[in-house]
């Protein structure tokens, strides 16, 4: 038994060290990749951060803004308007943000591929600027139609930097650190929805004086990211592959990766440029209907619907309802609300130095069976919480788990999947879906959520269990793992599943040799 037990001690501790050795690693790396760091801060905050900031600080001013609403229209008129008039008013000012971000992905695509996405991030900084003028100056102009065009501008540009931060990011990153860059997406666009509820607060700038600012404040990251981003350079993979300046591929590797021999990075890149160099960049419809890139779209709409259904928006909906029961007093219930939000936040960023030890297959389809049970236990006490007493107690803590294995499994691994299975020549029109689905999926789940919640009560969240079961068996039974993959790697894995086993020498070469042009529908 002596015997045993050292020895188990013995494995535990190797265990142990081996962990410390990989985490030595990793902090290493990030020494070494300084300068990659810097870029992934300069595109976060200008990336997916005013895209989380603008989902959750609209709800803050709400009151504010209805009531500036009817003072506009009285000094104009004369006339209170009708209480449901104010309403459809400001429901209007809500969702345009969407119909501006769904705009905004269809020419997103386009333009990257023709002005390049450094040049277009550029530019969206530029609307989003234009769009904080706007809400500054609303209520001096007494014009709520400014808040209408603002929101519609900030929509538009969260359209597009959306879908150029995830491709930017994922192509500035060596092969070992793409899924801590991939995760930072979800990392910035939770620090962004984190921020809004910060600043949404009644003591900061949520009060009735200060409203415009706290629409406005959005300006600030878009105005840093436009003085900073210049000095950084385009992706390596778009020097070689696109432009062919080997040379400045290599300058651009130097100063995001330091110094060191990074050639089997580049030897990769030049792979891909091969495969790339016999085939055109096809169109949207063109992806939809090519053969080899099936299974890769299935698995896109597999983990892009399953993010928009998998019950995050249901649980912070409920989540007020929750707290309230709970007893908490109403003044403390947006601080409990923020710790939410913080939860969120700090799982996500432990998402970003788990993905690359456990891989991205293992995130998804375990964060999915987590999320269900949770969400198996939240139906029942929520169907409980008023035979007992204590019921309440235990739904705060479900919620929090919830958000936590949402933040560390599907949250930053889905980004992560969906920039890899793509090459180069049709990632463009693959994020033109992605940021199709993400904004219909945003306007339909606004206008039928509310209907299943008062038609289902907590039964509602057995629709969100049904689909997070069924993607998890999905993902673990089809989905290749991307980890420490070459792109032209996991395009041979696709097409084990495209082609069958007898066609897995198929590639991109597949297609003839044409003319590259823009993506559009």
């Amino acid at each position: 038994m002596w015997a045993f037990g050292s020895l188990a001690g013995s494995s535990s501790e190797q265990q142990a060290l081996a962990h410390s050795k990989d985490m030595a690693a990793f902090l290493s790396s990030l020494v070494q990749f300084r300068g990659l760091l810097q870029m992934i801060l300069v595109l976060g905050i200008g990336g997916s951060f005013p895209y989380g900031f603008h989902i959750s600080v609209i709800n803050y001013p709400s009151v504010h803004i209805r009531k500036f609403i009817n003072e506009t229209w009285i000094d104009r008129h004369g006339s209170a308007l009708h209480p449901d008039t104010v309403m459809l008013l400001w429901s209007f000012i809500v969702s345009v943000y969407g119909i501006g971000g769904f705009l905004g992905s269809l020419c997103c695509g386009y333009l990257t591929t023709k002005y390049r996405k450094k040049k277009c991030q550029m530019f969206t900084n530029l609307i989003m600027l234009v769009a904080a003028l706007f809400m500054a100056l609303s209520r001096t102009a007494k014009s709520f139609e400014m808040i209408l065009v603002g929101r519609f501008l900030y929509g538009i540009g969260a359209g597009f930097s959306l879908n150029i931060h995830p491709q930017y990011v994922g192509e500035i990153s060596p092969k070992k650190l793409r899924g801590f860059t991939n995760a930072t997406v979800a990392v910035f666009l939770t620090l962004g929805k984190l921020t809004g509820q910060l600043v949404g607060l009644r003591e900061i700038l949520g009060s009735e004086a200060l409203w415009p600012w706290l629409l406005a404040s959005s300006g600030l990251s878009a105005l840093l990211q436009l003085v900073t981003l210049p000095f950084f350079p385009d992706s390596p993979s778009y020097l070689l592959i696109q432009k062919g300046n080997e040379e400045a591929c290599r300058k651009a590797i130097r100063k995001l990766w330091g110094e060191g021999d990074h050639q089997a990075e580049i030897d990769d890149i030049m792979k891909e440029k091969g495969a790339v160099a016999s085939t055109k960049t096809l169109r949207v419809l063109e992806v939809l209907n090519e053969r080899s890139l099936r299974w890769q779209l299935y698995m896109l709409l597999t983990v892009m619907t399953t993010l928009q259904l998998c019950g995050i928006n249901a649980i912070y909906f409920y989540s007020f309802e929750v707290f309230h029961t709970a007893k908490f007093e109403e003044h403390l219930i947006p601080y409990v609300s923020l710790g939410v939000g913080l939860c969120e936040c700090l799982s996500s960023i432990l998402c970003s130095t788990l993905i690359d030890r456990f891989g991205r297959k293992v995130l998804l389809w375990g964060g999915y069976l987590l999320m269900s049970s949770v969400l198996a236990l939240l139906t029942t006490t929520l169907s409980l919480q008023h035979r007992f007493f204590w019921m309440h107690y235990f739904s705060v803590i479900l919620i929090f788990l919830f958000v936590v294995f949402f933040g560390i499994g599907p949250s930053g691994a889905t980004i992560s999947v969906m920039v890899e299975i793509f090459s180069q020549s049709y990632r463009p029109s693959a994020f033109l879906i992605v940021g199709c689905i993400n904004w219909m999926g945003l306007f339909v789940l606004g206008m039928i959520f509310p209907v299943i919640v008062d038609n289902l009560g907590p039964l509602c969240f057995l629709i969100f269990l049904g689909i997070l079961v069924l993607s998890a068996i999905f993902i673990y039974l089809y989905l290749p793992e991307t980890k420490g993959k070459s792109i032209m790697e996991i395009k041979a894995e696709f097409n084990k599943l495209n082609f069958g086993k007898k066609e897995t020498s198929v590639t991109e070469n597949n297609l003839p040799k044409e003319q590259l042009y823009c993506t559009k529908l």
